[in-house]
């Protein structure tokens, strides 16, 4: 069997929650301004980051769809004291398809580099694909491919390249557990080796190779025996 050649990166939308945990919240922030006009609430993020009540904290909103809404919110914190005081926005939320509801969100930290993203992108008020960032780069994102609420796959980065993927696809992980059932591995981000647990035990009954790799393989081991000989 040939496997799929490339993966398809999301790095556009996303970023994550805590590795290991297997669900995805439902967005329930406040109404936004636009939410209200549009007679609904906004299930715009929770987290403490986009609270813009705290001390220290500023709100600003934007219309960028021209319809004299709202429909992109930003939060800022202020640190520093004194001359060195300023504004550092941790905290991004975007309604992209304007029903009032904010679809993705972003996280920054206390230097305004990116955290963590958040996107909901089948707009059904759930977020089902997150992002991890670490020193400004995606690390590892986590998805939930069939909209039932729970991560069923995860894809680990290296300096933005995808490395590995990791799918739970007879759904057995838990909020406590991740349990993967087979595992991907990518060179060059082109799928060169799938690995697939057929029994449930947590390790891999049946390897699948790429075609070119296969060829490749199979080159060298010849050539590796002729030289012997």
């Amino acid at each position: 069997m040939m496997v799929s050649t490339r993966i398809a990166v999301l790095v556009v939308l996303a970023c994550g929650c805590a590795s290991g945990k297997a669900s995805l919240k439902l967005n329930t922030g406040k109404d936004s301004a636009k939410a209200k006009a549009l007679g609904g609430s906004t299930q715009g993020s929770s987290d403490a980051r986009c609270r813009g009540d705290l001390p220290n904290r500023e709100v600003s909103e934007y219309d960028t769809s021209g319809d004299n809404l709202p429909d992109v919110r930003k939060v800022f914190q202020r640190v520093g004291d004194g001359t060195a005081s300023r504004l550092i926005m941790i905290c991004r939320e975007s309604d992209v398809n304007g029903d009032g509801r904010m679809d993705v969100v972003r996280y920054y930290d206390d230097e305004g580099r990116s955290l963590r993203e958040e996107a909901d992108r089948n707009f059904d008020g759930k977020m089902d694909l997150v992002t991890v960032y670490q020193n400004g780069q995606v690390v590892r994102q986590e998805l939930d491919e069939n909209h039932d609420g729970k991560i069923d796959t995860k894809i680990f980065f290296d300096q933005g390249v995808p490395q590995r993927a990791e799918r739970d696809l007879k759904g057995r992980s838990t909020a406590t557990q991740w349990r993967p059932d087979r595992w991907e591995y990518f060179e060059a981000g082109h799928l060169v080796r799938m690995g697939t647990d057929l029994d449930g035990d947590g390790r891999v009954d049946h390897w699948d190779r790429d075609a070119a790799v296969k060829r490749a393989e199979g080159t060298a081991a010849a050539s590796g025996g002729s030289d012997a000989g």
